[in-house]
């Protein structure tokens, strides 16, 4: 939307799966769901987002290009999500923690940018 900062509502971990994808689209609220929603041309995406709802893009198209700054964030800010450093966990409860807790705060910055 214009003028309004990006927000995450929805995350699932796992890897690129169709299993996955399907998980992240169930947790996303369906007032969301109304929207176009943008992907890469990863094959997972098309079987677990409906057809009238999505649209594979290439990286040319920039669509996705919010999504993927938000992951250089993410491993900027939390090294525990790189995996040459020592700051990997191989607790999966820890980075479930620190991702969780990280949205949240990224979710509360934003929305204070909003309220100026």
């Amino acid at each position: 939307m214009p003028g309004k900062a990006p927000e995450i509502v929805a995350f699932v971990e796992g890897e690129r799966s169709r299993a996955t994808c399907e998980r992240l689209w169930r947790a996303i609220p369906e007032f969301y769901k109304r929207a176009i929603c943008y992907s890469d041309l990863w094959e997972a995406y098309q079987g677990a987002i409906p057809e009238e709802q999505h649209e594979a893009v290439g990286k040319e198209e920039g669509e996705t290009s919010h999504v993927e700054r938000w992951i250089n964030t993410l491993r900027q800010r939390l090294s525990r999500f790189v995996r040459k450093t020592l700051s990997f966990s191989k607790s999966h409860h820890m980075h479930h923690c620190c991702l969780k807790l990280f949205i949240y705060r990224y979710n509360l910055e934003r929305k204070s940018v909003i309220l100026g």
